[in-house]
């Protein structure tokens, strides 16, 4: 047998494990996939580990702009942080946003399905992704000036990724057969209420009864998604999941500003 496979059937003995894999694979592009194979049971297993996942990502954007913040300029440490967070994901959720706004455009839930398999960006999509960078940017320079930043990225990394868990276990998938987002629906709700602590516990630790606050904003959101996405989509997409991703943390980081003082 060779080590290649040795390893992926050793890795079949720690199923927590592998959906630590899946939760890294499934919202990065970091490649862990080529050492295990992965399945859709893996996928639905990975929900606790989703915040996790977040965390790591806001770590590294929230450190990059900090670090970089004193040699080069604020403005400039956001833009290369985000740089780093985009491609740490693939822009999978800003791809997912796009997509989802293009979507809007149409009032039949057929139509819509459409537009979002379709690789093509139109003008909803542009100007949703242009309003997002800009927004995220204005929030975390603000965060950053006054020394909040990577306390509070970290947490909306956490927070955001538990939004596509919690739509996933509300909604069906809204697609006939198989996707992106179908077997994450099949996590269940006892892994949504694991992947809940997970996210309060790092927003709490890290900014402590602001976090609290930050956590009920994000529920509220995904709440707000789950009941139009069912309205549109009848479910959810994959899209769909990475649009809650990016409106979630949106919100957060908005919510973060205004409850630190920073926009001041």
């Amino acid at each position: 047998m060779s080590e290649a496979g040795g390893q992926a059937l050793s890795a079949r003995r720690w199923p927590e494990l592998r959906a630590l894999v899946a939760a890294v694979t499934f919202l990065t592009r970091i490649p862990l996939g080529r050492w295990i194979v992965l399945d859709g049971e893996d996928v639905a297993r990975a929900g606790p580990a989703f915040p996790l996942v977040g965390a790591g990502i806001g770590a590294a954007v929230g450190g990059t702009a900090t670090v970089l913040a004193h040699p080069l300029s604020p403005l400039l440490a956001i833009a290369l942080a985000l740089t780093l967070g985009a491609l740490l994901t693939g822009a999978l959720h800003l791809d997912a946003l796009a997509d989802s706004a293009d979507a809007l455009g149409t009032s039949s839930r057929e139509r819509a399905l459409a537009i979002m398999r379709d690789h093509t960006v139109g003008a909803y999509g542009v100007v949703a992704v242009a309003l997002d960078l800009l927004i995220r940017a204005g929030a975390l320079s603000a965060l950053l000036h006054h020394d909040h930043l990577l306390r509070f990225a970290i947490a909306a990394g956490a927070l955001s990724r538990l939004t596509p868990v919690l739509l996933a276990t509300a909604l069906p998938y809204a697609r006939d057969g198989s996707g992106a987002g179908d077997s994450l629906t099949q996590g269940g709700p006892v892994r949504a209420v694991v992947a809940g602590v997970v996210a309060v516990a790092i927003a709490v630790i890290l900014v402590g009864v602001s976090g609290a606050a930050l956590t009920a904003c994000a529920i509220a959101t995904a709440a707000v998604l789950a009941l139009a996405f069912r309205r549109w989509l009848g479910g959810v997409t994959g899209d769909a999941l990475g649009a809650g991703v990016e409106l979630t943390e949106l919100v957060v980081l908005i919510v973060a500003v205004a409850l630190t003082g920073a926009g001041g």
